[in-house]
């Protein structure tokens, strides 16, 4: 059985507050885009546990920290029938790149075992489990826009739809720390949420719709500044930077040519949205 685990990017991104448990409020709106990995499970003969064969970009660490076995670990413990499993993941969503490529795949595992081994999980329960492996897990369960608080745990849906316009991603080969990015800002409530800023026109995002990592990870990496400003300077609608980076993607009216060559020496996609 196979599934194909999507990305997500964030339109705005605000820290509203440090919270007592060292972790930040904050509120942002999770979109889903059709950027893909693929996982594919099958039964496992031999008497093992599981095995995992990763391709495509590589994930640094070993197994027993991959996302897609503790969440094949975290079922197994209630659901015992579950047998051992081949587990072949090929990556293409970047890592490290704040467009949740891990998250996707351990939520989008759940999903494939929940209808593999017919555990019967309902939508509220396959979140709850996600949940407990990720902030942002539970959000691939039903993979719909929501506006998101907390942590980024907690979602409000919300109506939204970017169809019929195009995505530009691009993903320098620069690594940024979230721990850092989270360090270097200052919490603060928005004049205006985001939830009342993605109702206004597209248009009108640019001058309103804020990413607070942006003020942090900027002038570390004038690089992913740079990206926005070429995005915008080829005629993004909106251009922001996703999460705490270090990708960033521009929403554009029409397709893009040659965004390869403009961007040379990055990962690079251009997506029709859906």
């Amino acid at each position: 059985m196979i599934t194909y685990p999507n990305a997500k990017i964030n339109l705005g991104l605000n820290i509203t507050e440090k919270r007592p448990d060292g972790y930040h409020n904050l509120e942002t709106v999770f979109y889903p885009i059709p950027l893909q990995d693929a996982l594919e499970v099958t039964r496992l003969e031999e008497d093992k546990e599981y095995t995992l064969k990763l391709s495509g970009t590589p994930i640094e660490g070993d197994s027993e920290h991959n996302l897609v076995v503790k969440a094949y670990r975290l079922l197994k413990q209630d659901f015992p029938h579950i047998t051992g499993i081949d587990i072949h993941m090929y990556k293409h969503i970047p890592t490290g790149a704040g467009l949740g490529g891990g998250s996707a795949d351990a939520a989008f595992m759940i999903k494939l075992l929940n209808e593999k081994f017919k555990l019967n999980l309902e939508i509220a329960q396959m979140e709850e489990y996600a949940a407990r492996l990720g902030a942002d897990c539970a959000f691939f369960i039903q993979n719909k826009p929501v506006f998101a608080t907390g942590i980024g745990n907690v979602f409000t849906p919300i109506s939204l739809s970017l169809k019929g316009y195009y995505l530009v991603l691009v993903k320098p080969d620069i690594f940024v720390s979230t721990k850092e990015a989270y360090a270097l800002t200052r919490p603060q409530q928005p004049a205006i949420s985001i939830q009342k800023i993605i109702q206004q026109p597209i248009e009108t995002w640019k001058d309103q719709l804020k990413n607070d990592f942006e003020a942090s990870v900027f002038p570390q990496f004038p690089e992913i500044a740079a990206i926005k400003d070429k995005l915008y300077d080829m005629g993004a609608i909106y251009a922001s930077m996703s999460g705490s980076g270090s990708s960033v993607y521009g929403i554009f009216k029409e397709s893009i040519p040659y965004v390869d060559e403009v961007f040379s020496g990055c990962f690079c996609r251009q997506r029709a949205l859906e």
